[in-house]
């Protein structure tokens, strides 16, 4: 059985880890309410953006763009999007796990697949296991639309060039704050703007004067649409990762007071046992003086 003294000194050590658990759990809450702000703030934007590609698409009669160019995907490319730093549960090796079926899926396909990670976490964990050919870490600390439009510029002129056919992007989808689904979303190819209002009347719609025209317009919005796509990606995957943080920090704090009190108990016991033993040393020690008397 442990001394009393050990179990003293665990007691402490708990204790402090609870404090720094506490502290994480408070910070990363704070992180998390300005990245929340941030996604739904940018909601509205995104949406209406949306709103004006479809209706653009479907007053052009005849639309074609590099970034539109359907091509046998025998190369492929895909861009795992993680954290930089850990303590955030599951939320890393989900999306891992979830990228690395993709891949092997793809590559037993005859597909060639190559990578680009965002985050520091899936930069290391692919170093050796993928073929990485682009890389962006230490960038979730403070962001914003520079870096959506960074990362497009990267992976746009090689499609264009016809270096690969099909661009992929895998991200955690922010549900709540215990929940990130990790989601695979096609960009490259883009699918066909206006599909969700192919069915809907164009009268509908407000008629504006374009200037300049609506395909000028389409062949200036498109890489726009991609960075739109990629920065609610970055935003999701921040709101996804504090979320995620604040759940394992809560849990490790509960952990640590569960431990605090089992290790309390047994500290109780360790000192009354430590009583018990003297009573019996000081009453063994009196009964052998009276019988000695």
């Amino acid at each position: 059985m442990p001394s009393l003294k050990d179990i003293k000194r665990k007691v402490g050590a708990v204790q402090k880890t609870k404090q720094i658990t506490r502290a994480m759990n408070m910070v990363a809450a704070s992180k998390f309410k300005s990245a929340q702000m941030k996604m739904d703030n940018f909601r509205p934007y995104a949406g209406k953006f949306m709103d004006v590609l479809n209706s653009l698409a479907l007053r052009v009669e005849s639309m074609s763009h590099p970034l539109l160019a359907v091509r046998d995907p025998r190369r492929i490319r895909v861009i795992c999007m993680t954290s930089d730093r850990g303590l955030c549960g599951g939320f890393n090796t989900n999306l891992i796990k979830a990228t690395e079926r993709f891949m092997k899926e793809k590559t037993a396909d005859g597909k060639e697949v190559a990578l680009v990670t965002v985050g520091r976490k899936g930069r290391d964990y692919f170093r050796k296991k993928a073929n990485i050919i682009a890389q962006k870490a230490d960038v979730f600390g403070k962001f914003d639309m520079t870096l959506a439009v960074s990362i497009a510029d990267e992976v746009i002129p090689a499609f264009i060039k016809e270096e690969y056919d099909e661009l992929y992007l895998i991200y955690n989808q922010f549900v709540n704050v215990s929940v990130q689904k990790p989601t695979v979303v096609r960009l490259f190819p883009l699918p066909s703007i206006g599909q969700e209002t192919a069915d809907v009347d164009p009268e509908r719609f407000l008629d504006y004067t374009y200037e300049p025209s609506e395909e000028a317009l389409m062949q200036r919005l498109l890489p726009m649409y991609v960075h739109v796509l990629v920065y609610r990606a970055l935003l999701e995957t921040s709101a996804g990762e504090n979320g995620a943080r604040m759940a394992a920090m809560d849990n490790a704090t509960s952990n640590c007071e569960d431990l605090i009190r089992s290790l309390t108990l047994k500290m109780n016991k360790a000192r009354q046992a430590a009583i018990t033993a003297e009573l019996m040393d000081i009453v063994g020690g009196t009964e052998a003086l009276a019988k000695s008397g």
